[in-house]
């Protein structure tokens, strides 16, 4: 059985819905509770058994591989200063991380194919730092690598989405094989009408490395740009994919909306409402 070890977070994107403030702060990097929405994002895939992470980033993204790197210079300074208690603070989680360019914004799907020579030929995960998942129990993306052990095909998030909303996200067309979990008969990418289910694709993804194979193949599709659920759909003609309807509050920080909902959260669980 192989198993889960790498994940790839794409996070080139020009974060276009949050404009002005993404001309200097990367979506990425919006706080939630005193650290950055991408902490949280590689939080849960070291939590989930994730071994090595792969984030693709563009030009103007240096201030994600600076919060992931050591700051020798602040922590001689907490020492110096007698705030030792304050080291834990900016502790980022215990998992290596390596770093790819994406040069040009042409899509998800080419994001994740910069990642093909981090993966080899194992398995592998895809976390989107736009979606975030407050779970109870098990992590969105340890839900999805436990069906990936029981099926050894390639995984994706689900969850069921108003039928007004359906139109800005894939919409998968499934059979049910368990209460939560689904095989994807076919997928289409923001169905402007009759999509096919209520079950839209989430942000979180597991792979088995032939995806890169479709991702090749497949032409430039919505916004002139190469769509991951394109190569989905390709790869159904001859292998199977799998759903999982996900356990847990999802928010799409790049909606001002979703964002302020999970400050509220954070601030009603730290008592400041």
């Amino acid at each position: 059985m192989k198993k889960v070890k790498k994940a790839i977070i794409p996070a080139a994107g020009y974060g276009t819905r949050n404009l002005p403030i993404t001309k200097v702060l990367p979506k990425e990097m919006f706080p939630i509770n005193g650290r950055p929405a991408i902490h949280y994002i590689v939080e849960e895939a070291a939590e989930a058994g994730i071994e090595e992470i792969l984030i693709v980033v563009s030009r103007n993204k240096n201030m994600i591989l600076d919060y992931f790197d050591r700051s020798l210079e602040l922590e001689a300074f907490l020492e110096k200063t007698n705030k030792q208690h304050l080291l834990e603070e900016i502790e980022t989680p215990n998992i290596h991380i390596q770093y790819v360019r994406q040069p040009y914004a042409e899509g998800l799907g080419d994001a994740v194919k910069l990642g093909r020579h981090f993966v080899g030929d194992e398995p592998f995960a895809v976390l989107l730092p736009d979606d975030f998942f407050l779970c109870s129990k098990k992590g969105a993306i340890d839900q999805l690598m436990h069906a990936y052990n029981i099926y050894q095909n390639s995984t994706i998030g689900l969850q069921k989405v108003k039928s007004e909303f359906l139109q800005n996200y894939g919409v998968v067309k499934e059979k049910k094989v368990d209460k939560r979990q689904y095989q994807v008969v076919d997928i289409v990418e923001k169905p402007r009408s009759s999509p096919p289910s209520n079950l839209a694709v989430t942000g979180r993804y597991v792979f088995n490395p032939s995806i890169f194979t479709y991702l090749e193949k497949v032409e430039r599709g919505a916004g002139r740009e190469i769509q991951l659920t394109d190569a989905i759909k390709a790869s159904l003609n001859t292998e199977n994919c799998y759903g999982v309807n996900l356990i847990g509050e999802r928010y799409d920080i790049g909606k001002d909306e979703d964002y302020r909902k999970l400050m509220m959260r954070f601030w009603k669980k730290n008592n400041l409402l």
